[in-house]
């Protein structure tokens, strides 16, 4: 079982940025691959990115490339998420979530696991 809790969301202006993470509990981390998704209103659910479970190997989404990066510690058993360049377009529930699977399968549906309860990013201007 694999816990998930999101933290570091808020309001800012567009231009900014913004450092989300997402604690994992339990001693399994590292058996997973992690990704973070976002979910906007009237939108479907999106992937952001992805690392491998050592975190040599990561997975953009074709929005958030060369804004976003995504890293993770298996000691801390934390996720994170790096973003700069924010849109008002960037404006959602950001959500990790954890799998089985390869980390470079996390676009595709039904790739998760487990899922966090997600923290709100708001992009103003």
């Amino acid at each position: 079982q694999v816990q998930l809790v999101e933290s570091g969301g808020g309001s800012v202006e567009a231009g900014g940025s913004l450092n989300l993470s997402c604690a994992s509990s339990g001693r399994t981390f590292s058996r997973y691959g992690v990704a973070w998704f976002r979910l906007a209103p009237a939108k479907e659910r999106e992937f952001v990115a992805s690392v491998s479970r050592s975190g040599d190997s990561t997975h953009y989404g074709d929005s958030v490339k060369g804004r976003f990066t995504i890293s993770r510690d298996n000691v801390k058993t934390m996720l994170y998420l790096e973003i700069s360049i924010l849109k008002p377009e960037d404006t959602a529930v950001y959500c990790c979530a954890a799998g089985i699977r390869a980390a470079v399968l996390a676009k595709h549906r039904d790739w998760a696991d487990y899922w966090g309860q997600g923290t709100r990013v708001t992009v103003c201007g």
